[in-house]
């Protein structure tokens, strides 16, 4: 490793997620000087993944590895990994020989969404505050422009949330947008203003404090990192958030700009969150009856999908999920058929939490 003896047919290989902290001695020539970046696999990358896991498994002749692998952009191997193996677990607990299409529905959910917390008792106050939080994510959602389709709403709690709405990009994005951030910024405020607009604004609750926090980040960062702001320009801002390394202390970090240049950061921030505010509440305001109308059918269903919204936006009583068939075949899908098939098919047809 000092790089001068001749260790001839010795190879060193070191993984890591934080090369950012690494000590530069490491990285200098004759070290660890060759690097190899291992990213997110693509769609056809996680289709193929996909295939190789579930060899292990016995699969229903409805599974289609291409449809999986379209709706779980971001997800890595081991993610994939896991997929497969709670699909197989659903299987398990439901008694079913094969593990079929809406099992692999039910893992996604799990992965993307958390845990279901179905033992845990809601009042029917929370349960209605609940449903509204969520319409308004995903009304606004749905209503902003450049901003990822929704692909379910629950209010069934999951992991430490009480309600999910799930948003799923359609194909894998590498950057975004000034225009997607923005929308997304008038959707995380959805969820608070269905409350204000519903329960008065004396009966707001915390429910939206996450919501918040994701706004003014990504609000935070058009400002100060990828210079989205007009009036500040093409500058970074952005203080060093990284850790201390080899004991540099937290005092040896000097602010960059001035407390005129922070005054008018704040005053940008502030202009953004309020501009978003304001999008999400009149988009709300005019779409009133449908967000009484999801709230309605979250109550009633619990968990509605995406072809259940296109009802509701569209003026239409939401189909029950019975009543929706299931997707087509992915193009250039091949799902196996097993001679030994029991029939089975999917029941009923990668989020803002609160």
């Amino acid at each position: 490793m000092d790089g001068f003896e001749p260790n001839d047919g010795i190879i060193v290989i070191a993984a890591t997620n934080r090369p950012d902290v690494l000590d530069p001695a490491l990285l200098r020539p004759g070290r660890f000087d060759r690097q190899v970046v291992v990213g997110l696999p693509d769609i056809r990358g996680r289709e193929q993944i996909l295939k190789v896991h579930m060899r292990k498994v016995p699969l229903a002749d409805d599974v289609d590895p291409a449809i999986i692998a379209r709706g779980t952009p971001g997800f890595s191997g081991a993610d994939l990994s896991n997929l497969v193996n709670e699909a197989a677990l659903f299987a398990a607990r439901a008694g079913k020989r094969l593990v079929n299409m809406d099992m692999f529905d039910k893992a996604k959910d799990k992965i993307m969404m958390g845990a279901e917390r179905k033992s845990m008792v809601m009042s029917e106050k929370e349960k209605r505050n609940t449903a509204y939080h969520e319409a308004g994510h995903a009304i606004v959602g749905r209503l902003v422009p450049d901003h990822d389709p929704v692909y379910k709403v629950t209010i069934i709690p999951r992991g430490r949330a009480l309600g999910v709405t799930m948003f799923l990009p359609e194909e894998d994005r590498y950057s975004f947008s000034r225009q997607t951030i923005i929308s997304q910024i008038c959707s995380l405020f959805g969820g608070r203003i269905a409350e204000e607009m519903i329960l008065g604004p004396e009966y707001v609750t915390t429910g939206a404090s996450n919501d918040i926090e994701r706004a003014t980040q990504l609000a935070r960062n058009m400002v100060t990192k990828w210079g989205l702001s007009e009036r500040l320009g093409p500058i970074q801002y952005a203080e060093d958030d990284g850790e201390p390394f080899l004991g540099m202390s937290a005092s040896y970090r000097s602010k960059q700009f001035s407390d005129e240049t922070a005054k008018t950061i704040d005053q940008e921030v502030r202009r953004v969150i309020d501009e978003c505010y304001t999008t999400a509440k009149r988009l709300l305001e005019e779409n009133e009856d449908k967000l009484h109308m999801m709230a309605d059918a979250l109550i009633e269903y619990e968990t509605i999908s995406a072809e259940q919204i296109d009802d509701i936006m569209a003026g239409a009583k939401p189909r029950a999920p019975g009543d929706i068939p299931p997707p087509p075949p992915a193009a250039g899908g091949t799902p196996d058929a097993r001679p030994d098939d029991s029939g089975e098919r999917p029941i009923g047809g990668p989020a803002e939490e609160h």
